[in-house]
Protein backbone atom coordinates (compact mmCIF):
# COMPACT_ATOMS: atom_id res chain seq x y z
CA UNK A 1 0.00 0.00 0.00
CA UNK A 2 1.50 3.10 -0.69
CA UNK A 3 0.78 6.33 1.60
CA UNK A 4 1.36 10.33 0.69
CA UNK A 5 0.70 12.98 3.49
CA UNK A 6 2.44 16.07 3.14
CA UNK A 7 4.23 14.68 -0.40
CA UNK A 8 6.26 12.34 1.37
CA UNK A 9 5.05 9.01 -0.03
CA UNK A 10 5.84 5.97 1.92
CA UNK A 11 5.26 1.98 0.72
CA UNK A 12 6.50 -0.92 1.57
CA UNK A 13 8.58 -3.07 -0.77
CA UNK A 14 9.00 -6.89 1.44
CA UNK A 15 10.84 -6.03 4.49
CA UNK A 16 12.00 -2.39 2.87
CA UNK A 17 10.63 1.07 3.66
CA UNK A 18 10.41 3.10 0.58
CA UNK A 19 10.24 6.81 1.50
CA UNK A 20 9.91 9.48 -1.86
CA UNK A 21 10.03 13.04 -2.15
CA UNK A 22 6.63 14.03 -3.70
CA UNK A 23 6.42 17.33 -4.83
CA UNK A 24 7.18 17.17 -8.66
CA UNK A 25 5.68 21.08 -9.26
CA UNK A 26 7.62 22.40 -6.78
CA UNK A 27 11.19 20.22 -8.01
CA UNK A 28 11.14 18.54 -4.62
CA UNK A 29 11.81 21.05 -2.44
CA UNK A 30 11.54 20.27 1.29
CA UNK A 31 8.98 22.19 3.37
CA UNK A 32 8.35 22.31 7.49
CA UNK A 33 5.67 19.41 7.18
CA UNK A 34 7.93 17.24 4.70
CA UNK A 35 10.34 17.32 7.33
CA UNK A 36 8.05 16.50 9.92
CA UNK A 37 6.61 13.87 8.21
CA UNK A 38 9.70 11.82 7.47
CA UNK A 39 10.94 12.19 11.29
CA UNK A 40 7.36 10.26 12.30
CA UNK A 41 8.31 7.32 9.78
CA UNK A 42 11.81 7.49 10.51
CA UNK A 43 10.45 6.68 14.08
CA UNK A 44 8.28 4.41 13.05
CA UNK A 45 11.02 2.81 10.92
CA UNK A 46 13.08 2.62 13.85
CA UNK A 47 10.54 0.62 16.08
CA UNK A 48 9.18 -1.63 13.65
CA UNK A 49 10.95 -4.72 13.46
CA UNK A 50 9.48 -5.68 10.27
CA UNK A 51 11.19 -2.90 8.81
CA UNK A 52 14.67 -4.30 7.87
CA UNK A 53 16.14 -1.34 5.33
CA UNK A 54 15.01 1.92 4.33
CA UNK A 55 15.30 3.69 0.84
CA UNK A 56 15.41 7.26 -0.14
CA UNK A 57 13.63 8.14 -3.71
CA UNK A 58 11.84 10.89 -5.48
CA UNK A 59 8.26 10.57 -7.79
CA UNK A 60 9.85 12.43 -10.56
CA UNK A 61 13.61 13.56 -12.14
CA UNK A 62 14.35 15.42 -9.88
CA UNK A 63 15.42 14.37 -6.11
CA UNK A 64 15.15 17.24 -3.73
CA UNK A 65 15.74 20.62 -4.46
CA UNK A 66 16.47 20.95 -0.80
CA UNK A 67 14.42 23.49 1.27
CA UNK A 68 11.47 25.59 -0.37
CA UNK A 69 13.46 28.87 0.50
CA UNK A 70 10.06 30.53 1.28
CA UNK A 71 9.06 28.20 3.61
CA UNK A 72 12.38 27.95 5.58
CA UNK A 73 12.90 31.63 6.26
CA UNK A 74 9.17 31.92 7.19
CA UNK A 75 9.79 28.90 9.13
CA UNK A 76 13.34 29.28 10.08
CA UNK A 77 15.30 26.75 12.60
CA UNK A 78 15.86 28.35 15.49
CA UNK A 79 17.67 24.99 17.60
CA UNK A 80 17.83 21.46 17.93
CA UNK A 81 14.41 20.94 18.13
CA UNK A 82 13.81 22.21 14.95
CA UNK A 83 12.06 19.47 12.67
CA UNK A 84 14.84 19.95 10.33
CA UNK A 85 17.61 19.59 12.94
CA UNK A 86 15.92 16.67 14.12
CA UNK A 87 15.18 14.93 10.85
CA UNK A 88 19.29 15.16 10.38
CA UNK A 89 19.84 14.02 13.46
CA UNK A 90 17.39 11.08 13.28
CA UNK A 91 19.28 9.76 9.97
CA UNK A 92 22.61 10.02 11.69
CA UNK A 93 21.59 8.16 14.47
CA UNK A 94 19.42 5.53 12.37
CA UNK A 95 20.76 2.10 13.56
CA UNK A 96 19.54 -0.04 10.14
CA UNK A 97 20.58 0.60 6.72
CA UNK A 98 19.84 3.64 4.78
CA UNK A 99 19.95 3.70 0.90
CA UNK A 100 19.38 6.49 -1.93
CA UNK A 101 18.23 6.15 -5.18
CA UNK A 102 19.43 9.46 -6.76
CA UNK A 103 18.01 10.79 -10.13
CA UNK A 104 18.25 14.48 -11.10
CA UNK A 105 19.27 16.98 -9.32
CA UNK A 106 20.59 16.90 -5.63
CA UNK A 107 20.95 20.33 -3.85
CA UNK A 108 21.13 21.03 -0.35
CA UNK A 109 20.16 18.47 1.62
CA UNK A 110 20.15 16.45 -1.42
CA UNK A 111 23.74 16.30 -1.24
CA UNK A 112 24.20 16.20 2.93
CA UNK A 113 21.92 13.34 3.51
CA UNK A 114 23.73 11.23 1.15
CA UNK A 115 26.22 11.18 3.60
CA UNK A 116 24.70 9.17 5.84
CA UNK A 117 23.16 6.74 3.99
CA UNK A 118 25.32 3.20 3.90
CA UNK A 119 24.38 2.48 -0.05
CA UNK A 120 23.92 5.69 -2.53
CA UNK A 121 23.14 4.55 -6.17
CA UNK A 122 22.40 7.80 -8.59
CA UNK A 123 21.89 8.05 -12.16
CA UNK A 124 24.15 9.39 -15.08
CA UNK A 125 22.14 12.71 -15.71
CA UNK A 126 22.11 13.17 -11.83
CA UNK A 127 23.77 16.03 -10.37
CA UNK A 128 25.10 17.28 -7.06
CA UNK A 129 25.40 20.93 -5.29
CA UNK A 130 25.86 22.05 -1.59
CA UNK A 131 24.75 25.52 -2.04
CA UNK A 132 25.18 27.27 2.09
CA UNK A 133 28.01 29.43 1.49
CA UNK A 134 26.01 30.89 -1.81
CA UNK A 135 22.81 31.08 0.40
CA UNK A 136 25.42 32.94 3.17
CA UNK A 137 25.24 29.75 5.30
CA UNK A 138 27.31 27.38 6.60
CA UNK A 139 27.07 23.35 6.04
CA UNK A 140 24.79 21.14 7.34
CA UNK A 141 24.10 17.40 8.92
CA UNK A 142 28.55 17.31 9.31
CA UNK A 143 29.09 17.69 5.73
CA UNK A 144 32.19 20.03 7.16
CA UNK A 145 33.12 16.77 8.43
CA UNK A 146 32.11 14.07 6.31
CA UNK A 147 32.99 15.08 3.13
CA UNK A 148 36.75 16.13 3.74
CA UNK A 149 37.03 12.29 5.27
CA UNK A 150 35.68 10.85 2.46
CA UNK A 151 37.16 13.25 -0.57
CA UNK A 152 39.87 15.16 1.29
CA UNK A 153 40.22 19.05 2.32
CA UNK A 154 40.86 20.39 -1.21
CA UNK A 155 38.44 18.66 -3.01
CA UNK A 156 35.69 19.12 -0.24
CA UNK A 157 36.28 22.62 -0.47
CA UNK A 158 35.39 22.47 -4.10
CA UNK A 159 31.88 21.42 -3.19
CA UNK A 160 31.56 23.32 0.24
CA UNK A 161 32.92 26.54 -0.50
CA UNK A 162 33.07 27.05 -4.02
CA UNK A 163 28.95 26.00 -3.82
CA UNK A 164 29.16 24.84 -7.54
CA UNK A 165 27.31 21.55 -9.09
CA UNK A 166 28.81 18.01 -9.39
CA UNK A 167 28.19 15.84 -11.63
CA UNK A 168 27.57 11.84 -11.06
CA UNK A 169 30.78 10.61 -12.36
CA UNK A 170 32.88 13.11 -10.17
CA UNK A 171 30.33 11.73 -7.40
CA UNK A 172 31.55 8.66 -8.08
CA UNK A 173 34.81 9.11 -8.30
CA UNK A 174 35.06 11.06 -4.87
CA UNK A 175 33.41 7.86 -3.01
CA UNK A 176 29.76 9.87 -2.73
CA UNK A 177 28.06 7.27 -4.43
CA UNK A 178 28.35 3.43 -5.03
CA UNK A 179 27.77 3.26 -8.60
CA UNK A 180 26.08 5.54 -11.49
CA UNK A 181 23.87 3.87 -13.63
CA UNK A 182 20.76 4.59 -16.36
CA UNK A 183 17.62 6.53 -14.47
CA UNK A 184 15.68 3.32 -14.67
CA UNK A 185 17.90 1.33 -12.78
CA UNK A 186 18.47 3.28 -9.87
CA UNK A 187 15.63 2.15 -7.44
CA UNK A 188 15.56 -0.80 -8.37
CA UNK A 189 19.41 -1.24 -7.91
CA UNK A 190 18.49 0.50 -4.49
CA UNK A 191 15.48 -2.14 -3.87
CA UNK A 192 17.80 -5.42 -4.79
CA UNK A 193 20.06 -4.34 -2.52
CA UNK A 194 18.12 -3.51 0.29
CA UNK A 195 16.55 -6.88 -0.15
CA UNK A 196 19.86 -8.52 0.13
CA UNK A 197 20.33 -6.56 3.27
CA UNK A 198 16.90 -7.80 4.87
CA UNK A 199 18.38 -11.73 4.68
CA UNK A 200 21.18 -10.50 7.14
CA UNK A 201 21.32 -10.91 10.67
CA UNK A 202 20.17 -7.28 11.75
CA UNK A 203 21.73 -7.18 15.28
CA UNK A 204 24.42 -7.79 12.97
CA UNK A 205 24.06 -5.63 10.89
CA UNK A 206 23.12 -2.52 13.32
CA UNK A 207 26.31 -3.41 15.18
CA UNK A 208 28.22 -3.28 12.12
CA UNK A 209 26.75 -0.03 11.11
CA UNK A 210 27.70 1.35 14.33
CA UNK A 211 31.10 0.39 14.30
CA UNK A 212 32.05 2.00 11.17
CA UNK A 213 30.59 4.98 12.37
CA UNK A 214 31.96 7.88 14.56
CA UNK A 215 29.03 8.87 16.12
CA UNK A 216 30.08 11.00 18.55
CA UNK A 217 32.14 12.99 16.32
CA UNK A 218 29.18 13.29 13.95
CA UNK A 219 27.01 14.74 16.85
CA UNK A 220 29.76 17.12 17.91
CA UNK A 221 30.04 18.98 14.63
CA UNK A 222 25.93 18.81 13.87
CA UNK A 223 25.75 20.63 16.80
CA UNK A 224 28.77 23.00 15.79
CA UNK A 225 27.23 23.41 12.58
CA UNK A 226 23.48 24.20 14.05
CA UNK A 227 24.48 26.82 16.17
CA UNK A 228 26.33 28.99 13.09
CA UNK A 229 23.66 28.46 11.00
CA UNK A 230 20.79 29.47 13.29
CA UNK A 231 22.99 32.59 14.24
CA UNK A 232 23.84 33.01 10.05
CA UNK A 233 19.92 33.14 8.88
CA UNK A 234 19.72 36.19 10.99
CA UNK A 235 22.76 37.87 9.29
CA UNK A 236 22.69 40.63 6.19
CA UNK A 237 24.53 38.04 4.20
CA UNK A 238 21.33 35.71 3.79
CA UNK A 239 19.08 38.59 3.96
CA UNK A 240 21.16 39.73 0.70
CA UNK A 241 21.51 36.34 -0.30
CA UNK A 242 17.88 35.46 -0.15
CA UNK A 243 16.66 38.53 -1.50
CA UNK A 244 18.50 37.98 -4.97
CA UNK A 245 17.29 34.34 -5.62
CA UNK A 246 13.77 36.05 -5.40
CA UNK A 247 14.71 38.82 -7.53
CA UNK A 248 16.40 36.85 -10.11
CA UNK A 249 19.75 37.79 -9.71
CA UNK A 250 23.24 38.05 -8.35
CA UNK A 251 24.16 38.23 -5.00
CA UNK A 252 26.37 41.40 -4.13
CA UNK A 253 28.21 41.11 -1.25
CA UNK A 254 31.22 43.17 -1.96
CA UNK A 255 29.91 45.90 0.39
CA UNK A 256 30.02 42.86 3.46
Amino acid sequence: MTTLIDDIETSRDGATLLIKFARPAKKNALTLAMYERMNTVLAEAAADKTVRAVVFGSTSETFTAGNDLGDFMANPPDGENSPVFRFINALASFEKPLLAAVDGKGIGLGLTMLLHCDFVYISDRASLVAPFVNLGLVPEAASSLLLPRLAGHVRAAEILLLGEPIDAQKAWALGLVNEVMAPDQVLPKALETARKLADKAPNALKLSKALMKDSGAVTNRMQQEGALFVGQLASPEVAEAIGAFFEKRKPDFSTF
